[in-house]
């Protein structure tokens, strides 16, 4: 099925709001995403190799603190959350794990109710491991209150409010241990994930989200950074030939993925800013979601505008005057929540809508100054039809769509040479999907 689109069709199209996604939104409690941090600072460190055992101290007690949080959950909502430990032994590696020691990923997972929809997965992580000075002490006093209680403290909210409804595709709620030692949580889930052929369709890491205020004194309250790379780290040789002769260095899966972000923040959080930052990570840094790009998942991570580093990976001290320490004081918890509201707009509209529509190609058979698109059709029994989006070659955000209905083909009066194009899907209720960039092919 084809559609031509005619030239007084350049306008832009703003889905409507999805009502129980608002009400989600409006429910997160900021005193909860307290508790949360207040909890999890409080066992003193929660280094990976400290004292698994311990009721108060540790990282055994903070572990067990989250499991039981999230059964209760699940409790609370008829068993519909599956709570389960993803457990593993890591030995020394020269790094920063010096003994044996056993990794525990802590992980949620709320079941889609399509059919055609619940294969497709969507994850959201916080780490709950902290370091103090020294990364290989296990000893020390490491709070770990915004890095990362606050990203632990995002998920278990998402996860309470989430589990009450119902989504068609399925969420994973993870927090994951060893980040601070290398990822070594997140990677070995990832891998796991990618060896059982698992769609994670999209993956958001929460990691130092818990400051609204950084060393130069000025509040960040209402911004808050999300981070994508534009070449995926999985880019093959011929891929990459692609890339250069289409111009679609902006266009990777996780960039998608951090559009759909800002689009829908801005549409249930009017007034907070998701600053899109187009590089994987902060310079020369990495986290959770990097163990997902290394599979080749679409994932973005979340952060905190300016960042503390009197309050980052500190041993709690004052010296020369200024105190040091990742400590509860430092935080925000207004702004934590208002980024956990962030998150579930994105990541409910997500699990509601299609999949993004997949073997989207350009035709490029002739030269012409038109632009033909074609892909594959959605098999989701709600789906609505598609909408073709467009932007210039500068412009970091979608700027122009047309629905096309349910045709998979359709024509436009303008040259792909100038313009950015892709295709998302759309359901009977108004949920888009990310945009699928087009290929080209010779058709």
């Amino acid at each position: 099925m084809a559609w031509a689109v005619g030239a007084a069709a350049l306008s832009g199209c703003a889905p409507p709001a999805d009502r129980d996604i608002a009400e989600m939104v409006g429910r997160v409690d900021r005193e909860r995403v307290r508790r949360t941090m207040t909890t999890l600072a409080g066992f003193g460190t929660r280094h990976t190799m400290s004292d698994p055992r311990g009721e108060t101290r540790g990282i055994g007690a903070a572990r067990r603190w989250i499991q039981a949080e999230f059964e209760r959950i699940s409790a609370d909502n008829g068993g519909r959350l599956r709570v389960e430990l993803d457990s593993f032994l890591h030995q020394p590696d020269g790094h920063r794990i010096t003994r044996p020691t056993e990794i525990v990923n802590v992980v949620a997972t709320l079941p889609g109710s399509q059919p055609a929809s619940r294969d497709r997965h969507y994850v959201v992580s916080g780490h709950y491991d902290s370091i103090c000075n020294d990364p290989t002490d296990p000893d020390c006093d490491a709070p770990g209150a915004n890095d990362d209680a606050s990203g632990v403290a995002v998920v278990l909210e998402l996860a309470r409010l989430m589990c009450r409804h119902e989504f068609d595709a399925t969420l994973v709620f993870m927090a994951v241990a060893g980040e601070e030692q290398g990822l070594i949580g997140s990677r070995h889930w990832a891998r796991r994930a990618r060896e059982r052929g698992l769609n994670v369709a999209g993956m958001f890491t929460n990691d130092i989200v818990g400051s609204s205020v950084g060393p130069s004194g000025v509040s960040h309250a209402r911004r808050v950074r999300v981070f994508s790379e534009g070449v995926p780290t999985t880019e093959t040789p011929e891929e990459a030939k692609v890339r250069q002769s289409t111009g679609a260095e902006s266009d990777a899966p996780a960039r998608q993925l951090a559009r759909y972000v800002r689009e829908c923040a801005g549409q249930y959080l009017p007034g907070f800013d998701v600053a899109l930052i187009f590089r994987r990570d902060r310079f020369l840094r990495g986290g959770d979601h990097t163990s997902f790009s290394e599979q080749g998942y679409a994932a973005i991570r979340f952060t905190e505008y300016e960042e503390h580093y009197d309050h980052q990976h500190q041993t709690p001290r004052i010296e020369g005057g200024r105190e040091y320490g990742d400590l509860l004081k430092f935080c925000d918890f207004d702004y934590t929540a208002d980024v956990a509201r962030a998150n579930l707009a994105a990541l409910a509209n997500l699990a509601r809508a299609p999949a993004a529509p997949t073997d989207v190609r350009i035709l490029t058979a002739r030269l012409t100054n038109d632009t033909t698109l074609r892909w594959k059709a959605n098999v989701e029994p709600d789906l609505a039809g598609y909408e073709v989006v467009w932007r210039d070659t500068t412009a970091p955000l979608w700027q122009h769509g047309r629905r096309v209905g349910l045709a998979t083909e359709a024509t436009l009066p303008m040259s792909k040479d100038n313009v950015i194009f892709g295709v998302r899907a759309i359901d009977a209720e108004g949920h888009h999907s990310p945009v699928s960039p087009p290929r080209p092919a010779r058709e």
